[in-house]
């Protein structure tokens, strides 16, 4: 299993579930069995998107009733509130707003280092990242560079979808195509940006096109080194164009999510960690997962606002102490981290 092909990736989507996931979770228990969890908020600043992508029910248009765009100060009142809890990371995105440019983050990022110096921001996808360099006219490069001096420090993975460009012409037809995706995260890592990825999963596409996401993120890693860790993000047809156009009409089951959290787990070998994001999982399942392969539960989130407007039921967030309750439930042992996978505190 050293060198994948699209191919041998597809085919471990035929094994029973079971296998998948007793040696999935072997390479974990190989690990010391160890399940991460990170204190962090999620603050998504706007959701006023030109995008308008048929996967999703977060954006509106301008002029909707429930559109919004924060200033910089309601963003600092959120960073101050997560702080208090004992936060170490931020996760900051939004949508493709027209009325935000590059200006409007440099002075959020700085004014988050000067007052918090110790947390680290964790903000803008490789799609926001392409936006703000049309919307400037500049380089990919030059928007990173001023971001980073700002004070960015990782990117979450999100926008990724499916790398596949028959897919992404239904799901996400004026989103950035998969290989500018893949060239922002190469820039990134270039620069020292660490970044998450993630995929898309249980909607339009088959096996084969997890397969090619899969391989191009294990192609990508095997050059950069630059990811850190791999989220399998369960698609919710609720309020979405696909659901109304009849393309999807439910949830994928728990087998197929199951196997496909082990068969990333398999695949990317080279990722530190591959996540049970338990907000769109629910905590049940996100909690048998953590013997499927997958060997971080996210964190404490807080006020995550993309999948609950496509119809998820889980809490905004969760303590510490429930995130703890999950993982010893399954025998694991318990550490919290930062966005880097340092361990900051074992819990036996």
């Amino acid at each position: 299993m050293g060198e994948w092909t699209p191919e041998t990736i597809e085919a471990l989507f035929d094994w029973d579930v079971h296998e998948l996931g007793e040696l999935a979770d072997s390479f974990n228990r190989s690990n010391g069995n160890i399940v991460t969890f990170v204190v962090n908020r999620h603050i998504n600043y706007t959701n006023i998107c030109v995008s308008r992508c048929p996967l999703c029910a977060f954006y509106r248009d301008g002029g909707d009733s429930d559109a919004y765009f924060m200033c910089a100060d309601e963003v600092l009142e959120r960073v101050a509130e997560a702080i208090k809890i004992g936060a170490t990371e931020l996760h900051i995105v939004g949508a493709l707003n027209p009325e935000m440019d590059i200006e409007y983050f440099e002075d959020i990022f700085v004014q988050i280092k000067s007052k918090f110096p110790d947390v680290i921001i964790k903000a803008l996808t490789a799609t926001e990242i392409h936006f703000l360099s049309q919307v400037g006219r500049m380089s990919v490069e030059e928007v990173l560079s001023r971001l980073q001096d700002a004070g960015l420090q990782a990117m979450p993975g999100g926008g990724a979808e499916i790398l596949d460009d028959d897919i992404r012409a239904v799901i996400c037809p004026k989103k950035l195509k998969a290989d500018e995706w893949l060239r922002i995260m190469a820039i990134a890592h270039s620069r020292g940006i660490k970044s998450n990825a993630t995929m898309l999963f249980g909607h339009i596409e088959k096996p084969k096109h997890r397969a090619i996401h899969l391989y191009k993120l294990w192609q990508l890693q095997e050059k950069t080194g630059g990811f850190v860790s791999f989220i399998p993000l369960l698609f919710y047809p609720e309020n979405t164009e696909l659901a109304a156009a009849g393309l999807v009409k439910e949830k994928t089951n728990p087998v197929d999510i199951l196997k496909t959290i082990a068969v990333s787990r398999i695949v990317l070998r080279n990722f530190r960690s591959i996540r049970a994001y338990w907000v769109a999982l629910g905590e049940k399942l996100a909690q048998v997962a953590l013997n499927y392969g997958a060997n971080d539960l996210d964190g404490t989130i807080i006020e995550e606002r993309v999948t609950h407007a496509a119809g998820a039921k889980t809490p905004l967030m969760l303590h510490t102490d429930k995130i703890m309750d999950i993982m010893k439930g399954v025998n694991k042992v318990p550490a919290e981290r930062d966005t880097f996978y340092n361990i900051l505190r074992m819990y036996q």
